[in-house]
């Protein structure tokens, strides 16, 4: 390296230059440089298998260290139609394992992201199995969008929409759905 910069130094002197400049510029561009991180879309998808990892196991504590502590806005597949803020949605989270206190299991599929910035937004198609007391099972097939925001260098849900879709003939939902 010393022996670059007295070569850069001695070029810069022969060409007119400032030798410190390029004795600067030499150093930097033979320096490794720095891996780079994961991408945010990395990132949004580890949140998403962190966030399944968290249900599957049961820890709604876990689930929702994915959801901004301010400013959280759900609409949720269950009654009520919405929920305003962090800790009322982690009580509809603690609800649900306590209803189903058994196994669960949940596949995402069809995971799209798109990053904008600090803000990106997302879809899924959710296939969950809850085990009940009793020992039965509930399938539901959700379709879950999410609006992300970086927030302090972590991306974290601020807005999310969990839906099934509903047959308008009969009005009724259809919990199977399948693309």
């Amino acid at each position: 390296m010393h022996e670059l910069k007295m070569w850069a130094g001695a070029a810069a002197v022969a060409l007119g230059i400032s030798g410190a400049s390029v004795a600067a510029e030499a150093t930097s561009a033979a320096a490794p440089s720095a891996p780079a991180g994961p991408t945010d879309k990395a990132q949004i998808q580890a949140l998403e298998k962190g966030l399944n990892a968290g249900l599957m196991a049961r820890d709604s504590r876990k689930v929702m260290s994915y959801y901004a502590r301010q400013g959280l806005f759900v609409f949720d597949v269950t009654p009520p139609r919405q929920h305003v803020g962090w800790a009322d949605y982690k009580k509809d989270w603690d609800d649900l394992l306590a209803q189903f206190p058994g196994p669960v299991t949940n596949k995402i599929t069809d995971l799209s992201i798109t990053v904008v910035g600090d803000v990106a937004y997302g879809h899924s198609i959710q296939d969950g199995h809850f085990t009940a007391k009793d020992g039965s099972t509930t399938e539901l097939v959700v379709r879950v969008s999410d609006v992300y925001r970086k927030i302090d260098g972590k991306w974290l849900i601020v807005q999310e929409h969990v839906s099934v879709p509903v047959d308008l003939a009969t009005m009724k939902p259809d919990p199977l759905s399948k693309p």
